[in-house]
């Protein structure tokens, strides 16, 4: 299992546009890429800043190479970034997962509210 996390920044004042954007975009061709097994979308705010994070986790290689083509670190844009994000990291990263993948598989707390 691979986990892979890519980061961008919107001003703070865009920050519910963006994540409509990708709502439409981004998390749905993760979503729908053979051999993903899950998302998450993190934000963290800076000032007039927001970082978001999706944090993505991956079969394998080839999994994310569907999702990404062959250069697998290299971060995926869509054309109507360049309206939202103030810069582009040309990287993710990438993470071996070694333990907690059971949370994802359904056991944690159902009640707690996203």
């Amino acid at each position: 299992m691979i986990a892979r996390m890519w980061h961008g920044m919107v001003l703070k004042e865009r920050t519910d546009e963006y994540h409509q954007y990708l709502l439409k975009t981004g998390l749905p061709d993760y979503k729908t890429t053979t051999g993903n097994c899950g998302v998450f979308l993190l934000t963290r705010e800076k000032d007039n800043i927001t970082h978001i994070y999706t944090l993505t986790f991956w079969k394998d290689l080839e999994s994310i190479e569907l999702f990404a083509g062959k250069d697998h670190l290299r971060a995926r844009y869509y054309p109507e970034d360049q309206d939202f994000l103030l810069e582009f990291e040309p990287e993710v990263t990438h993470f071996d997962v070694l333990e907690g993948f059971e949370f994802l598989a359904g056991k944690f707390d159902a009640s707690v509210k996203i």
